[in-house]
């Protein structure tokens, strides 16, 4: 009988802890008015240039940490992504994963440069598979930041 309490008990408390977690990390949106116009201006840019949103969304972001982004990209097809940042943080970076972590993109900036808050690269993949892109910001005075992802693709 008390091997079966015992047993009762233990599978309580496993049901519990199991009921408390969230399986899914979700990501939060953010609004900064400036992030946004700065994205409007690069959407209607690379409209102009024969390209189409594919994916797009704001992120609460922590500073100093990488927030990923899974993208399923087509072989042969023509993307551009697009990350910008909080305009006060010092530095910005984006790396893209392919599908077997293998590090195909690497972009920095800084602060004091031209555009420094935006990084946008152009990648055409050799197969098709999910990448993972993942920026990251560094604010001294924020914890807190506001970043935007876009993902575009070429129109023949």
């Amino acid at each position: 009988m008390k091997k079966v309490s015992l047993l009762l008990l233990s599978g309580m408390l496993l049901a519990t802890a199991v009921v408390a977690q969230d399986p899914v990390i979700k990501r939060a949106a953010c609004h900064n008015e400036m992030i946004k116009m700065q994205a409007d201006s690069v959407k209607q840019t690379m409209a102009k240039d024969g390209y189409v949103v594919v994916r797009e969304a704001s992120m609460a972001m922590e500073s100093e940490y990488e927030m990923a982004v899974l993208v399923p990209l087509t072989e042969g097809s023509n993307y551009q992504f697009i990350f910008i940042g909080d305009i006060t943080s010092r530095l910005y970076e984006v790396r893209m994963y392919d599908s077997e972590e293998k590090q195909v993109i690497y972009q920095k900036k800084m602060w004091g440069d031209v555009d420094g808050n935006v990084i946008s690269f152009s990648y055409i993949p050799r197969f098709s598979e999910f990448f993972a892109i993942r920026p990251v910001q560094v604010n001294k005075k924020k914890k807190e930041l506001c970043g935007y992802v876009m993902l575009l693709k070429k129109m023949k």
